[in-house]
């Protein structure tokens, strides 16, 4: 299978396309950085260099590819969490707004057949837990952290389900934890490994019909009942290398 993984470099990306070379796909991947690019294409993948917000050159690379499947692993997140520096939640609102909009429409120029993007487990409003996906996010109205978080979510997930053509899989993801993520142990709760993470979107590739799915740890902060049935997802999974 043929797929398109925006954002290969990333935390999510890193340790998904060993998953995906090794069950036999062939894999185009994002980045923005040359030397990055680099690295991915000594893993064996078709890197390439381009910025979600630059609609024509990602309309080219997509349909250049031809995927079968586009994957949206994007974030605007710095490396390592400093409590002393403001947290950027305009910019990932911002890519998951505009970003993702402009990803489903050059998978849908490509004529792709599905389309899964990475959203959150932790932007539910206040209520009954464990949330099912069918419960309401939180309010997206106001300029604080929550509401902007809220607002970048609702329209990655409505960019992603409405897309004309495309199934669209949205993977609500917990906490990350694991390597390349802000934290090397659970920290709260709804939590995820990045491997299961990881190992969640290789499943999505061809398990479950179009919808949102939680992906998180059973520790009672959501439901992960429909992804543990539909896609096979096991939050105990850990990659071997």
């Amino acid at each position: 299978m043929k797929v398109f993984l925006a954002g290969a470099a990333g935390a999510i990306g890193r340790r998904l396309v060993p998953l995906l070379l090794e069950a036999g796909h062939d894999v185009t991947g994002t980045t923005r950085s040359g030397e990055k690019a680099s690295e991915l294409k000594a893993r064996g993948v078709t890197a390439v260099v381009v910025d979600v917000y630059d609609v024509a050159a990602l309309h080219d690379a997509v349909v250049r590819a031809q995927p079968d499947v586009v994957m949206h692993q994007l974030t605007d997140l710095p490396k390592a969490l400093d409590p002393a520096q403001p947290r950027n939640f305009g910019g990932n609102m911002r890519l998951r707004i505009e970003g993702t909009a402009n990803l489903v429409a050059a998978a849908q120029a490509a004529g792709a057949r599905r389309f899964i993007a990475q959203s959150i487990a932790f932007a539910y409003a206040p209520g009954p837990e464990p949330h099912a996906e069918t419960d309401p996010l939180a309010s997206a109205e106001g300029e604080t952290p929550s509401a902007m978080t809220s607002r970048g979510a609702r329209a990655l997930e409505g960019a992603t389900l409405g897309a004309a053509g495309l199934e669209g899989i949205v993977l609500r993801y917990g906490r990350l934890y694991g390597p390349g993520t802000w934290n090397a142990t659970p920290n709260g709760r709804g939590v995820l490994h990045v491997d299961a993470a990881a190992h969640a979107a290789l499943l999505a590739l061809t398990r479950g019909m179009p919808g949102v799915y939680n992906v998180a740890e059973p520790d009672g902060a959501v439901a992960i009942d429909k992804a543990s049935r539909d896609l096979g997802f096991n939050p105990a999974f850990r990659c071997a290398f």
